[in-house]
């Protein structure tokens, strides 16, 4: 049987504080790293509450975080925002204060200048094929489905 490293409960809190402190961490992957250390769950509760009471995890901080990271680098949508927040265990009132920080101006400007990119992108010459390409690769970002579809009938007649 292969043995794993074990840790005390002051090293797996020193070991998850700089964890967290690297960057912004929801409790679900500071529970998933303890298991992963062969932690007990009494020890996980001790940990876990030691990092919220010094400030380590705030998972508020964290929705913020990731929506203004995925937002800003990968272009998502807030469909995709909310599943991907909603698969962390992130509460509902989380998500909504986090996505509430992305200005209506720039969600818009941001899926105007995606969807443009992608058309120029696309080499496909059949109109509906082109249409769906489009539709679907913004679909797949997390971009509301009536938004989709009035920017693919406006830029491709």
């Amino acid at each position: 049987m292969p043995q794993h490293k074990t840790y005390t409960v002051d090293e797996a809190k020193r070991t998850l504080e700089n964890y967290c402190a690297y960057q912004e961490r929801c409790h679900k992957e500071v529970v998933d790293k303890l298991q992963q250390m062969h932690m007990i769950p009494q020890a996980i509760d001790v940990i876990v509450s030691h990092l919220i009471e010094n400030n380590y995890l705030n998972e508020t901080r964290f929705a913020e975080a990731f929506v203004r990271g995925k937002f800003r680098l990968k272009k998502w949508g807030k469909h995709r925002l909310k599943r991907e927040l909603k698969q962390r265990n992130i509460s509902t009132y989380n998500i909504t204060k986090a996505l509430a920080q992305i200005s209506e101006v720039e969600y818009y400007e941001t899926f105007h200048m995606l969807a443009s990119k992608r058309l120029n992108a696309i080499k496909e010459t059949n109109a509906w094929k082109k249409r769906k390409k489009l539709a679907n690769y913004l679909l797949y970002r997390g971009w509301e489905s009536h938004l989709v579809y009035e920017k693919v009938n406006e830029l491709i007649p």
